[in-house]
């Protein structure tokens, strides 16, 4: 079945998974992992954090590089695909080489957007996606003192909080009315808006992004749509992301807000499989086709995607959960609260220590919570299992959210 064998192209957490994955579903044929990073596959999410704050942070690794060498998975590093021929089940490298492959897995995630305005390539002005961003950004950090972030966003306000604890002077444009408010309740954002202020951030909501002003070809100021100038001697533009589908598109794979996957993350193509930030899939409760941007999705699906390249098929039912921490505040994310129709709080803002509860009706949707670990991971029970304690419920804290889990999961 597998004369050329399975190639996985990038080498984030959802084309490592997928390798993983493929061994311990007893594939023993032909695996290769393609990347463009000089890295084998490591942890994104400390490129924000820890490892912008220490030059001497060191790379940490998904997979020793020793695993790949035990379960036969050929890493080929510095190695970008520029097209692939699905009929011929063949792709060409950048350097001429051609790889052939009986199955074929996309793992090419996203990359940071840019904005459309004067002096967004100037130097000093950075994004932050993969390692060789970060480390750019980690080298200019450690001179830089004015720093503007575009963009209230995860990746924005993690930077922001880092650079405030490295000690420079930090200003966040936003231009929506609220920070994150993509994926947050309000009283999240808010919540956050003052965290921010209270680290010494200027935080500037509905404020968008004039234009980046250049001396000698490198930043000095941001300005804003208004006329603001803001001194900048370094600027971190976090508005989100492209997924990145060029290749599949020109191989003629359909791609919508992504890769298109049906709910076993298998193509239209026979024995091509798409993962991850690049791939768009129907979600079964909400009824329509979404695009999710996390590491945990990237890895439930590749397992998912590992089994149906091997022709055991299930579909995907995994609760979304992400999270973001900023500081030494640590935010966590389940479910999709899209739909709600009413949010209640449990436990107290003020103690930076709350969690939101979304409902639609009377169905649990999502929750969010800041430093609220239990309740994060009890609501990965209750949604995974389908369980919806009422609002007045999970409002109160003299309930036992876990202990009520337990006994209903128990009882069905």
């Amino acid at each position: 079945m597998f004369e050329h064998g399975i190639i996985i192209v990038g080498g984030g957490h959802g084309g490592s998974q997928l390798a993983a994955s493929l061994r311990s579903e007893g594939y023993d044929g032909p695996l290769t992992l393609v990347t463009a990073e000089n890295d084998i596959p490591y942890q994104r999410p400390p490129l924000s954090k820890a490892f912008l704050k220490d030059p001497a942070h060191d790379l940490l690794p998904l997979r020793p590089e020793s695993f790949y060498d035990k379960n036969a998975i050929r890493l080929l590093l510095a190695a970008e695909v520029v097209s692939i021929d699905l009929a011929g089940g063949a792709l060409r490298l950048a350097d001429g080489a051609v790889l052939s492959f009986d199955g074929l897995a996309l793992a090419t995630g996203a990359r940071a957007r840019l904005p459309k305005v004067e002096g967004a390539h100037l130097a000093g002005v950075h994004v932050l996606r993969v390692v060789a961003e970060a480390r750019a950004l980690r080298d200019r950090l450690q001179t830089a003192e004015d720093v503007v972030v575009v963009g209230g966003g995860f990746i924005g306000l993690e930077v922001a909080a880092t650079a405030r604890l490295l000690g420079k002077r930090v200003t966040v444009l936003e231009a929506a009315d609220r920070l994150m408010g993509r994926v947050v309740a309000l009283q999240i954002s808010a919540h956050f808006l003052d965290l921010h202020r209270s680290w010494g951030s200027d935080v500037k909501l509905a404020t968008p992004l004039g234009r980046i002003v250049g001396e000698h070809g490198r930043v000095v100021a941001v300005e804003t749509v208004g006329g603001e100038r803001i001194p900048a001697d370094l600027a971190l533009v976090g508005i989100g992301v492209e997924p990145n589908v060029e290749i599949a598109a020109a191989a003629g794979l359909t791609v919508d807000n992504g890769v298109a996957v049906d709910e076993t993350m298998a193509t239209a193509a026979r024995n091509v499989v798409a993962v991850g930030d690049c791939v768009s899939f129907p979600h079964h409760q909400l009824g329509r086709r979404i695009r999710l941007e996390s590491v945990q999705n990237a890895v439930d699906q590749a397992k998912g995607a590992a089994k149906t390249l091997l022709g055991r098929p299930e579909p995907f039912r995994e609760v979304p959960w992400f999270w973001s921490d900023q500081g030494d505040v640590k935010l966590q994310m389940v479910g999709l609260p899209f739909g709600a129709t009413q949010s209640v709080v449990r436990g107290r803002i003020e103690d930076n220590k709350f969690s939101v509860f979304h409902f639609a009706g009377d169905r649990l949707l999502a929750i969010d919570s800041v430093n609220r670990a239990a309740d994060h991971m009890v609501g990965r029970r209750l949604l995974a299992a389908g369980i919806s304690p009422s609002p007045d419920i999970c409002a109160d804290e003299s309930v036992d959210l876990k202990g009520l889990a337990t006994r209903i999961t128990s009882e069905t």
